[in-house]
């Protein structure tokens, strides 16, 4: 099975421009992406990785820290789509494709080599994503958050075979009884979802062609779209603090909260 690690990464940001290149403790924010890429596709002989980019200020950066990039088109409308670009032009035909985001420094390189694993158990699989089973103290947390936020942090309803059942922005699911439950368990039953999947590479094919569906666009969650048309999500759980889960950097100020992340995990 021959899997691609891609990290699809755009300088042009509406809300936070050039961000791919910005400075996090002497580390561009790009640079601790390829990182993570770098160190889980050394895991497996059969994984590369590589930049996908539509500008040549990200490329020439690329070209000064060692990571290999592909040039793609500035049409491209997601992430998504930039990826797929990417593995066509790679000049190698990947069973797997993972999308790795480049304003997520701080994904735990675990993640994608579970999704690599997961595929290499069942390669029948159609997308594999990873999710942190909330502490009840992490839940609470998120609580907290999302009153100033609301649409902060993404959890998931999982079946016991592992398949994804439902995502959202809201907290599900709603849960009674909850001091019996927490009597009995660290663990709450709310998982955090990580926005980072690996795809089979038919399924994105067919995923980039599906119009936005309806949920997918109220919740603002493109995971969702596989779900609306019968695609199987298969979750991988990570034992890892919640503090890894966190989405994205999307503005300056969430920069500064991932600088103060990163002091506080030093």
């Amino acid at each position: 099975m021959k899997t691609a690690i891609i990290i699809p990464a755009r300088y042009g940001s509406t809300r936070f421009p050039g961000k791919p290149l910005a400075d996090i403790d002497g580390k561009t924010m790009l640079q601790r992406v390829v990182e993570i890429g770098r160190r889980a596709a050394a895991t497996n002989n059969s994984t590369s990785f590589f930049v996908a980019t539509d500008d040549t200020r990200i490329a020439d950066h690329c070209a000064a820290i060692g990571a290999p990039c592909i040039m793609t088109s500035s049409d491209c409308p997601t992430g998504s789509d930039r990826v797929l670009e990417a593995a066509a032009k790679a000049g190698a035909h990947f069973d797997v494709l993972i999308s790795l985001q480049g304003d997520a420094p701080f994904t735990p390189a675990e993640a994608v080599i579970r999704m690599i694993e997961a595929f290499e158990e069942n390669p029948r699989h159609e997308v594999v994503t990873p999710v942190v089973r909330l502490r009840w103290t992490e839940l609470d947390a998120l609580r907290k958050a999302k009153k100033k936020t609301p649409f902060s942090g993404t959890t998931a309803i999982i079946d016991e075979g592992g398949r994804a059942i439902w995502f959202s922005k809201n907290i599900i699911p709603a849960i009674r009884k909850e001091d019996g439950l927490r009597r009995q368990s660290e663990y709450s039953p709310a998982y955090q979802h990580m926005g980072l999947y690996a795809y089979r590479t038919d399924i994105l094919e067919k995923f980039v062609s599906l119009r936005q569906g309806y949920y997918e666009t109220l919740e603002g969650l493109e995971q969702l779209r596989f779900i609306e048309n019968g695609i199987s999500i298969h979750a991988v759980i990570l034992a890892v603090g919640a503090g890894t889960a966190q989405a994205g950097i999307d503005s300056p100020e969430d920069l500064k909260r991932a600088k103060k992340f990163l002091k506080m995990v030093k």
